[in-house]
């Protein structure tokens, strides 16, 4: 029995000290023609935020989130009993001014007439016109001041600035709309655009890629008619804004919809380009980014800096070469005896 049970021991040692196999990949070298896909989301080419240009509560809210509005459409009405009484005396310190105004130029007249008979000084008639010049002053004032009354009264009633989609309400009925809150959020129909968060340091290939296409969430995929690389990058991120402008086929998508942006015949910057492996064959460990490379005695773990994933693949920034081969599974590289496999 004694001898039975040794055997087993020594059978199961042997059994644990046989090497682990793990598959391993080839660095590849970076080059012309390779494709990428990046996540994105629909956003409309033109989309405005109404805000409250004058204080009141809501009076009226004539539209709801989903409904098509045409240009000029009344949306939104907020009281406007203070801006009517602003109008009103407004209107009160005009007809004052006219009259003050009308006033003085009588005086004015007469001052000249007895001037010319000799019966006043010239400086008594320098003193009409001046108060002449400063009653018209009064009036172009009082004037202005009533527009700027009627154009704060004419801001109580919000209208559509063109043809839209409701979006998003802000505001209920009831509600104090101060100067600056939002009210509405509109978008244009039948414009819509792909924008894509991208890696700076692909920016100039995606800009020269030979083909891009939008796959929508419905499965289409579609050719963007324009494309815009921002050319300021994001500084925490590191990511450049690319907007795809989608032709009128991409219709029956919503903003906001997610969907992924395909480039292909993307070529690196350089002769022989950077690197790139599977994304999988990369461990990522807090601030530690790092690969199993495969070396005669077992495997080497070597730190590396890499580019954002895209399309399965990232592109090495430094510390590979290309031809090196890494450990494809990079958990079970890490075990006790791993070994490549043949």
């Amino acid at each position: 029995m004694k001898l039975l049970l040794a055997a087993s021991l020594l059978a199961a040692g042997a059994h644990a000290a046989e090497p682990v196999g793990v598959p391993t990949i080839a660095v590849a070298a970076g080059g012309g023609g390779a494709t990428a896909e990046f996540d994105g989301v629909l956003q409309p080419v033109r989309q405005a935020t109404l805000t409250a240009q004058t204080g009141g509560n809501v009076l009226a809210l004539r539209v709801r989130a989903g409904e098509r509005v045409r240009r000029g459409q009344p949306l939104l009405r907020t009281d406007d009993r203070d801006s009517r009484a602003g109008v009103a005396q407004s209107d009160a310190a005009v007809t004052q001014a006219e009259a003050e105004a009308r006033l003085a130029e009588v005086a004015l007249t007469r001052s000249r007439d007895l001037n010319r008979s000799g019966f006043i000084s010239q400086a008594a008639v320098d003193s009409a016109e001046t108060q002449a010049q400063a009653a018209r002053a009064g009036l172009d004032r009082a004037r202005a001041a009533r527009a700027q009354a009627a154009l704060a009264q004419g801001h109580a009633e919000v209208l559509a600035p063109y043809d839209a989609v409701v979006s998003a309400t802000h505001v209920e009925v009831g509600d104090l709309a101060l100067p600056g809150r939002a009210l509405l959020t509109l978008y244009e129909p039948g414009r819509l655009r792909a924008v894509v968060q991208v890696p700076a340091s692909r920016a100039a290939a995606l800009a020269a890629a030979g083909e891009v296409r939008v796959l929508l969430p419905d499965g289409r995929a579609l050719e963007p008619g324009a494309r815009e690389l921002l050319p300021a990058a994001d500084p925490v991120s590191q990511t450049i804004e690319w907007r795809l402008e989608l032709p009128a086929e991409a219709n029956g998508a919503r903003p906001g919809q997610s969907l992924r942006v395909r480039a292909a015949g993307l070529r690196a910057e350089g002769a022989a380009g950077r690197p790139s492996l599977p994304a999988g064959a990369v461990l990522r460990r807090g601030e530690l980014t790092a690969v199993y490379v495969a070396t005669p005695q077992g495997f080497a773990l070597r730190a590396v800096r890499v580019a954002a994933a895209a399309g399965g693949r990232v592109e090495v920034l430094a510390g590979l070469n290309p031809g090196e081969r890494v450990a494809a599974d990079p958990l079970r590289a890490g075990l006790h005896g791993a070994r490549a496999a043949p």
